[in-house]
């Protein structure tokens, strides 16, 4: 036989639920500060190596030498970045159909849907880690950067997929309605039959 929880125990329940989820929220803008700053970084960097390139191409007819390869070194960086970003704005190509009907079971199955994305990012930083260690025998012609550089933004861009899923599976559950959407309500009856 369960008994009711007291009132002490419901307010601990609630205290240590708003912390989690100060605590999810906090990863949640330090993920997207550091992206942020990969971006801009990383945008700013290849503009101006790309710009002080065409300038010598233009006035000396060189180049230098490294300028190709690294804008290609920062490219995935760039890329990871935003792809992290986009994911905590909801950014990315979603078909949401079948959900659409699925009424009170919506809320359980995007969490769900959530946590097996997770599942399937967390996985996939892990299937990176062997490459990244393959890929660091392989040298850039002219830096001689190991090419785990590339393959290591992967690793990390997956997992922060993977953390920013979870810190934000408590918006999942607040943002989905309980009932269909397309469910007429009582107000749309009286009015079509009037």
């Amino acid at each position: 036989m369960s008994t009711p929880l007291s009132q002490d125990a419901l307010a601990t329940q609630g205290q240590v639920g708003s912390a989690v989820l100060r605590i999810a929220s906090a990863v949640d803008h330090l993920i997207g500060m550091a992206c942020r700053g990969v971006l801009y970084v990383t945008l700013s960097a290849m503009f101006i190596i790309l710009s002080v390139n065409v300038g010598l191409r233009y006035i000396a007819g060189s180049s230098l030498s490294s300028a190709s390869e690294l804008p290609e070194l920062m490219f995935p960086w760039l890329i990871m970045a935003g792809v992290v970003l986009a994911a905590q704005h909801g950014s990315h190509i979603a078909i949401v159909i079948l959900t659409q009907k699925l009424g009170r079971l919506r809320r359980w199955v995007l969490v769900a849907g959530s946590l097996v994305v997770a599942g399937l990012y967390a996985s996939l930083s892990v299937v990176a880690w062997p490459l990244m260690e393959i890929a660091a025998d392989e040298r850039t012609p002219i830096l001689q950067v190991p090419g785990s550089v590339s393959v290591s933004c992967l690793m990390l861009g997956f997992g922060l997929l993977a953390i920013v899923t979870i810190c934000r599976l408590h918006l999942v559950w607040v943002s989905q309605p309980d009932l269909m959407l397309d469910e007429p309500t009582n107000s749309d009856n009286t009015g079509a039959q009037a």
